[in-house]
Parts: C-alpha cells; sequence; structure tokens
C-alpha cells in the first residue's frame, strides 16, 4: 500500500505549517518560562534550606556547648568536693587513741571492727591499717588482713611525709585505685600507716549514664578516670584512636551525617563530637567531655524536613497546574502525531528506498574499481606480450644450439644452453606472477608494507611500457625503509594508476620525464612528478568518468578510485601544478613508527 499522494502542483505540507498550527512559538515561550520558574523556585527552595540549615546548626550547637560546658563544671567540682572530703580522713584517723593503742599493744582483735563503722559514716572504699614493716593489720576489707605493703608506693611515701599523701595506684585490670595515707606517731616513733580508699569509681559509673563522654587526666597527661574502661591508662590522643576499624558503611553514615556542616571538634569512634575541657582544681587534673552532635541534628533535621515538604506540596500544586494544561495540549499534539506518523511511515520507505541505492552502488564502485585495474591490466598485457616473445625467441635459438652441440658431442655447452634458457623461463615468469598479483582483489586486512618495495613491483609491472617510451625515471628513496599499514594490492593499484598518468602525460613531450620522491617525515609521502602539459581543471580532477585522455584511452576512473582506496586506508590524494611546469600528485600516508601508526 501507498500513502495517499498530495493534491497536484503542491508540496506536501509539514504540521506546523497548515492551517491552524501557529501555537508552536507560543507553547516554546511557556515552555521556557516554566523551566525558569521552576529553576528559581528550587533556587530559592535550596537557599531557603541552607539558611536556616546553617543558623539553626549555630544557634542549636551554641545551646548545647553550654549545657556541656555546664555539665563538666559540675562534675569538676562534685570530683573536687569528694577528694579534699576525704583528705582529712587519714589525719582524724592518725590522731584515734583506739588505732595507736592497737599498734602499741600489738592487739588488733577490734580494730577491724572500728574501721569498718567508720567506712559507713565517712563514705569511703575501704580503710587499712598497716604496722610500721607494712603488713595490714586491720582493713574493712578482710581479705587484705595479713597482705605486706612494704614496698608499695602510698606506704613509703607515707612513712617518709609527715602529711598526708595522695596516691593514684593501677589496678591489676585496667583502673586505678585512689588512696590517702598518713602515718601515726607516738613517742617513741612511727608506729604504722593508716591509707582510706576513695570510691571514684561512683562518678564514672554517673557520667556513663549520659549521651557525653567523659575522661580526666592527671598532670602528666595520663587518662585516670574515664566513661570508657579501655581509656584508663592512655593518653588522651591515644583514647581516641582506640576504636574498631571504621568500614565503607560508617564511613558514607559519617559523611551523610555530617551535611549539617557542623562545627566538629574531634571524631570519637568514626563520629564527629564536640569536645570540652576543664581544669580540675586538684594536683594539675584536666577534665574533658565529649558531646554528639545527634540532638542537634535532629533537631535542625526536623526543621527542615518541614520546610522541605511545605515546598515539596507548594511544587506538587504548581505540577498539578501544569498537567491541567497539558491536558489541554495533548489533543492538539495527538492530532499532530497522527499526521506525523504518516509522514514517519513515507519517510521510512524513502529511507530504505535509498539504502538499496546505496548498496547498489557501492556494489557498482567496487565492480568499477576492479573493471579499472583490468583495463590497466590489458593495456599492460600488450607491451608484456611483446616482452615475452622475445625470450621466447631466444629459447627457440638456444635449443636449436644446444641440439647441435649435442650432435657434435659437446655436452657441456649445451648444459650452458640451458642454463640460459632457465634464466629466461624464470625472467617470463616474474612477469606472469605480477599480472597475477596485480590483477587480484584487495583484501580488508591490514598489514606493514614497505613502501619502496611496493614501490618496485609497480615499476616492475610498468616495465614494458617505459621501455617502449624511453622515459626517464628518476627515482629519490631514503635509505632507511619506509612502513605502512595498507592493504599492498590496493596500494600498488594507486601507484600503478599515478604511473599510467604521469606517462601519458608526457606522451607529446619530447624529453619525458617522470620524478618519483619517497619520503618519510610525519607521514609516508609518495610524490610524482611529470613534465606534461600540467593540471587544467582541479575541481573536477577526482570526479569518476572525469578525463583529458582521447576516446578509448580511458575511462576517468583511475584518479577517482586511487582518491578512494587512499582515504580507506587513512591518507589522502593530493594534486598540483609544478613550477617547473606539469602535475605533481602526493600520496600521504600515516606512517608505522615501531610498530606505532602515528596520525596525520
Amino acid at each position: 500500500m501507498t500513502a495517499p499522494e498530495e493534491p497536484s502542483g503542491q508540496k506536501p505540507r509539514a504540521p506546523s505549517e497548515r492551517p491552524g498550527k501557529r501555537t508552536a512559538p507560543r507553547s516554546r515561550t511557556i515552555s521556557w518560562r516554566v523551566r525558569f520558574a521552576l529553576v528559581a523556585f528550587m533556587a530559592v527552595a535550596g537557599a531557603t534550606v541552607w539558611f536556616t540549615n546553617s543558623t539553626l546548626t549555630h544557634s542549636f550547637t551554641e545551646t548545647t556547648r553550654n549545657r556541656a560546658e555546664l555539665r563538666l563544671a559540675l562534675y569538676s567540682g562534685n570530683l573536687v568536693s569528694e577528694l579534699r572530703r576525704h583528705a582529712i580522713v587519714p589525719q582524724l584517723l592518725s590522731r584515734d587513741q583506739a588505732l595507736i593503742s592497737a599498734l602499741q599493744s600489738q592487739d588488733f582483735s577490734l580494730s577491724t571492727q572500728r574501721l569498718i563503722s567508720f567506712v559507713d559514716e565517712i563514705g569511703a572504699a575501704s580503710i587499712t591499717l598497716m604496722d610500721r614493716d607494712g603488713r595490714t593489720v586491720a582493713a574493712t576489707d578482710r581479705i587484705r588482713l595479713g597482705e605486706i605493703y612494704r614496698n608499695s608506693p602510698f606506704f613509703v611515701e607515707a612513712i617518709r611525709s609527715n602529711s598526708t599523701v595522695f596516691s593514684v595506684i593501677p589496678r591489676e585490670v585496667r583502673g586505678y585505685q585512689f588512696t590517702y595515707s598518713r602515718r601515726l606517731v607516738d613517742s617513741s616513733g612511727t608506729l604504722g600507716v593508716i591509707m582510706v580508699e576513695v570510691d571514684l569509681q561512683k562518678f564514672e559509673r554517673a557520667w556513663a549514664g549520659i549521651s557525653d563522654a567523659v575522661m580526666v587526666a592527671d598532670s602528666t597527661g595520663k587518662v585516670v578516670m574515664a566513661t570508657e574502661a579501655r581509656w584508663r591508662g592512655l593518653s588522651e590522643a591515644e583514647a581516641l584512636k582506640e576504636q574498631t576499624p571504621e568500614g565503607a558503611i560508617q564511613r558514607a553514615i559519617r559523611a551523610t551525617a555530617d551535611w549539617t556542616a557542623l562545627p566538629t571538634d574531634v571524631y570519637l569512634q568514626g563520629e564527629a563530637v564536640m569536645r570540652l575541657e576543664t581544669r580540675v582544681p586538684f594536683q594539675g587534673w584536666r577534665m574533658m567531655s565529649y558531646t554528639t552532635y545527634d540532638s542537634i541534628r535532629e533537631q535542625v533535621n526536623a526543621v527542615i524536613a518541614l520546610e522541605i515538604m511545605g515546598f515539596a506540596i507548594l511544587l506538587a500544586l504548581a505540577f498539578y497546574a501544569l498537567s491541567r494544561k497539558t491536558a489541554l495540549r495533548m489533543a492538539l499534539f495527538q492530532r499532530e502525531s497522527a499526521e506525523l506518523r504518516v509522514l514517519n511511515t513515507r519517510l521510512q520507505r524513502e529511507i530504505a528506498e535509498r539504502e538499496r541505492v546505496q548498496e547498489t552502488l557501492a556494489v557498482a564502485e567496487q565492480s568499477l574499481a576492479q573493471s579499472s585495474k583490468l583495463a590497466a591490466l590489458g593495456e599492460m598485457s600488450a607491451a608484456v606480450s611483446h616482452e615475452l616473445n622475445q625470450p621466447l625467441a631466444a629459447m627457440k635459438t638456444y635449443l636449436a644450439g644446444a641440439r647441435l652441440l649435442l650432435q657434435r658431442n659437446r655436452p657441456d655447452e649445451a648444459l650452458s644452453s640451458f642454463g640460459r634458457i632457465d634464466d629466461l623461463i624464470e625472467r617470463m615468469g616474474a612477469i606472469t606472477r605480477q599480472l597475477k598479483s596485480y590483477a587480484r582483489k584487495g583484501g580488508d586486512a591490514f598489514s606493514p608494507v614497505n613502501m619502496g618495495d611496493a614501490l618496485a613491483s609497480s615499476l616492475s609491472m610498468m616495465e614494458p611500457q617505459l621501455r617502449q617510451r624511453h622515459v626517464q625515471i628518476t627515482r629519490i628513496l631514503p635509505d632507511e625503509p619506509v612502513y605502512v599499514m595498507a592493504d599492498r594490492m590496493r596500494l600498488e593499484q594507486v601507484m600503478v594508476n599515478l604511473l599510467r598518468n604521469a606517462l601519458d602525460a608526457t606522451k607529446s613531450v619530447e624529453e619525458p620525464e617522470v620524478e618519483i620522491i619517497l619520503a618519510a617525515g610525519e607521514t609516508a609521502t609518495l610524490t610524482v612528478r611529470d613534465n606534461g602539459d600540467g593540471i587544467q581543471d582541479f575541481d573536477s580532477l577526482f570526479e569518476p568518468f572525469y578525463t583529458t585522455k582521447q576516446p578509448g584511452d580511458g575511462v576517468g576512473l583511475g584518479l577517482a578510485i586511487s582518491s578512494g582506496i587512499v582515504n580507506d586506508l587513512g591518507g589522502r590524494l593530493t594534486a598540483r601544478n609544478s613550477e617547473a611546469g606539469g602535475a605533481v600528485f602526493e600520496m600521504q600516508l600515516p606512517i608505522l613508527v615501531d610498530g606505532i601508526e602515528a596520525a596525520e
């Protein structure tokens, strides 16, 4: 079936050219307005969200920081109060007459019970009484009775000092024991040492119940108290590195959580935290707290989510209004699409027809290229037949001479004649092999080709014609071989066409000359120059069936085919007139250097 034809004398008009279809410019204007409004809306929404995020983040961060500073000051005050409250206990117990009498009489039967009665009132972790040898004679923790602390720091320093000594003693497991110790004396000298252990772990347990992480470092920077047990005994930097390896998912979550651009102080276990520090007025201690930004993010994200929801509702309403207008236009577009489908069907038929024509044209071009080669081959065959006649005549003469020599019983001389006949046969075979090779069709596979060898083969095929014409051939070749990636048969076809054109151009010249130059630079360039009449029409030079030869001498396909072959090889074929007269043809191909084809 064929599409309905338009009325005669009229061209088919596109839908936009038909009456009643003049809304396209207005539609484009509306479309640009909608796009501009959408971009402006998104810009305003983005700016609003960014401003809200920045403002609220700063405000909530300051509020959180103030609360954390207040909480840190409260923790520091409680810690100092506890330490100072226990600092007076060893001094009071060192004056207790019951304990002094027990040490003097070495009767400790009631001492342990007396210490137990004190520990509940004082609120200490434990109280221990040691004699002058460092042996525990009374203790609230009965397990310690009999233990010797002669070399312990708290005992040694208490014996040497006249005042109360504070000691931080590492435990067997990670942690520390905080003690106050003081010696007991009488008129005879030192009787023993009383030690009071301060229970600071209750603060650690209380701090662990909130979202902050807290640590206390002594004057050397070593962590002595912390909500994380593994931090004790480390420096702050080492403690912050004590975390499980961070995975890719955790890094992605952290990057997503930090989108609010919070003023991160440090990262604790892969999460951004706010670090605060205060000085504890006790032996150079410092207290650090690490507060997470989770509450800030939740508050900021809640407000931003409400804003985004509001913008989304406004955008949905705008799209709804636009969709109503779009629905009205859809009917018009459907009508136009039906007409476009008809035109599309017609265009598809035309495209299919053109593709068939192009395929036929490609086949015809290949056939014409082979026909041109065969035409050149036929032209050379006459000269080749003349070349073959001479060896045949010589072979006949040598055979007759060899027969005569054999009859005269001179076989050595006859063998010499047979050798000459063999040389003539080899020469005839070389001529026929060149013709057979040139007659073959080129392949699609490229391989490295030495242009010097290809040129020598082309000149060998043209040798009979050159002998008949007596043309002076000048060859200028580089010292090194020049390689290109090409199909040798097609490359030789181009060279033969250029040589034939040069010979034909010098037919009317008394002293014909053809100069062949092969050069290697950025490209491999083959130049063929003659001293003929030159080129008259450059515009039609490479057009098919254009020729300046006499009828019967050529069909005008040689240069057109040669140009197509050179283009397929990635090069170009150009022509110009020489200043000294004659035509110059240049074939430039990408040169092959160390196996790499250079770009032109």
